[in-house]
């Protein structure tokens, strides 16, 4: 009943308002007529100019001061029938929640104290939880918030991953007891910047045509291969010095790969040439067979010239042109899985489990243990796809192929399965890339026109936090057109690079005029720092000299006016 009353007064209103709306209207309307017909018809019907300027006032004002009035009149009962008479009856219910009246009462100091508890104050296992939770950036911000905080974030051992993930454990004579894993996570990320400032080239001279280089940074030393068919051992630190080269292996070299107990290359034969770390010898590798000869042998398989070639603790990976890709056994030297593949492969990075390969124009992602197929990128490159660089934690993959293009893609397990997106695309080169290799922050290319390109990925990565685990690397939401170009290129080179490898602080690459360039940047922050103080003394002389001249002229001009007194 009470529904059916209020629909009848609605409706009532609804009908009075439009009425009285329709009233202003016609009342507008019928003193438009009015004041036009009877003012200023009549008025212009007089042979006098007085009486036609009376007329015409009066209309002016009758128009200006009445009608618009009225229509202004019109639009606000309009909108205010707008918002309160449609609103009312439509939309408001007016069925919200009664007021519940708040009783303040008086808080006794043994109850304020009770809550004057800090984060300090937690169990330490769920401070973990939280530290686990940011990223680097966050977490020094904590750190700097009081000196309990600063203690317990300084020590975390969140540090130590956040080093591994992006670098790896670091070397014997980086690590010391003295230094905290957050020390060493700081310096090594304010080193980053080395490879945007001077450098030195080493160049080392032996070989043919260089059609592979691998730096073993552990070690400080430098693998190199070519067209020569001889594998040459350089000491990285000692501007190049040749230490050791191997005996002609027949064929070309194409891939070489290293750690710290064994050595792989392979060539065109098909054969996968194998040298083991010699206990005690300085340099691990015996290539001449002097120190110990049973520490060479060969594995063969392969149908076609291997292209690629690399190592984890368990496994020795191998790419052919027989379209596969062969995972070895490090202890029994067996081959445990064969992964083939529709067109020649190029390049192939291993990583945990998986192993992300490239065939023709495609790029693979397989998983080493069953030789299943995770996920497949076609037509990645225009043409062939050349060369395949991978993260250490595995999210990121970058390929450079024939167009001179370099992707970068991002590999997101789920529990359905891998999917790979791509995020961003650089085309530095006006020729195919050749080559890739990636050290966080900096990923390098080598291609057919004699440039090396430099790319810091940092920007285009962000944190995203998760509940209870550690802050993990992602790729932030960009538009193609922001993304930054590289950041460096470097020239001085002759036609087609073959390879590429970065370290720390130094950039290998050798190509088709048989020359290995090392890009040293080891001196760099110090060059910039010693610039920077010369730039501060030259500017403190140029300001002390600028004071002294503005003395002499004062007094000068003291001298002046005295003259001038006498």
């Amino acid at each position: 009943m009470i529904h059916s009353i209020e629909f009848v007064l609605g409706a009532v209103s609804n009908m009075a308002s439009y009425l009285r709306l329709w009233a202003l209207s016609l009342a507008h309307s019928e003193l438009s007529t009015v004041f036009y017909e009877k003012v200023l018809l009549l008025a212009w019907g007089y042979d006098s100019f007085i009486i036609r300027l009376i007329g015409l006032a009066v209309f002016a004002f009758a128009t200006a001061f009445i009608l618009l009035m009225m229509e202004t009149l019109s639009a606000f009962l309009h909108a205010l029938r707008l918002h309160w008479v449609e609103f009312q009856n439509k939309f408001y219910h007016g069925d919200g929640k009664g007021v519940r009246v708040i009783v303040i009462q008086k808080v006794t100091p043994n109850v304020c104290s009770n809550f004057s508890r800090t984060i300090t104050d937690l169990p330490p296992a769920l401070i973990t939880e939280i530290l686990n939770c940011l990223d680097p950036k966050e977490l020094g911000v904590v750190s700097c918030v009081s000196t309990a905080l600063h203690n317990i974030a300084s020590e975390h051992q969140v540090w130590k991953e956040f080093y591994c993930e992006r670098w790896g454990l670091p070397t014997a004579a980086l690590f010391s007891d003295e230094k905290s894993w957050k020390e060493l996570f700081v310096e090594r990320e304010h080193r980053c910047k080395t490879f945007l400032g001077r450098y030195s080239i080493d160049v080392l001279r032996c070989h043919t045509e260089v059609r592979t280089v691998f730096l073993l940074a552990s070690a400080k030393l430098i693998f190199t291969a070519g067209y020569d068919s001889i594998v040459r051992m350089w000491d990285m630190e000692e501007g190049g010095l040749s230490i050791s080269s191997s005996r002609p292996l027949g064929c070309t070299i194409r891939a070489v790969a290293a750690d710290t107990k064994l050595l792989v290359a392979g060539g065109t034969n098909g054969f996968i040439h194998c040298w083991k770390a010699v206990e005690g010898l300085e340099h691990l590798f015996d290539l001449t067979g002097v120190e110990k000869p049973n520490a060479e042998l060969r594995l063969w398989e392969h149908e076609g010239p291997i292209t690629s070639l690399a190592l984890d603790l368990t496994r020795i990976y191998s790419g052919s042109w027989d379209m596969t890709v062969r995972v070895w056994n490090r202890s029994s030297l067996k081959c445990t899985q064969i992964l083939r593949h529709g067109d020649w492969v190029w390049s192939l990075v291993p990583h945990d489990t998986t192993v992300a390969s490239t065939s023709g124009s495609d790029v693979y992602v397989w998983e080493t243990n069953s030789g299943t197929l995770l996920s497949v990128i076609r037509n990645a490159h225009v043409g062939y796809a050349y060369a395949l660089a991978q993260s250490r934690t595995g999210d990121f993959l970058f390929s450079g192929g024939e167009d001179g293009a370099v992707h970068m893609f991002e590999i997101i397990i789920e529990s359905k399965g891998h999917t790979v997106v791509q995020v961003a695309t650089w085309i530095p080169h006006f020729g195919a890339v050749y080559a890739l290799a990636f050290e966080f922050p900096w990923l390098v290319s080598a291609s057919s026109d004699g440039k090396l390109a430099l790319i810091d990925v940092r920007k285009l990565l962000r944190a995203s936090r998760q509940p209870l685990r550690k802050s993990v690397p992602k790729v932030k939401e960009s538009d193609q057109n922001t993304i930054e170009p590289p950041q460096r290129m470097l020239h001085g080179f002759g036609c087609n690079l073959y390879s590429v490898d970065i370290g720390a602080d130094r950039i290998v690459c050798g190509g088709e005029e048989g020359v290995v360039r090392v890009w040293n940047f080891s001196q760099a922050l110090e060059i910039e720092q010693r610039a920077r103080a010369l730039r501060g003394i030259r500017l403190e002389n140029r300001m002390r000299r600028r004071r002294l001249q503005i003395e002499m002229n004062g007094k000068g001009r003291q001298s002046d006016r005295c003259s001038v007194a006498a």
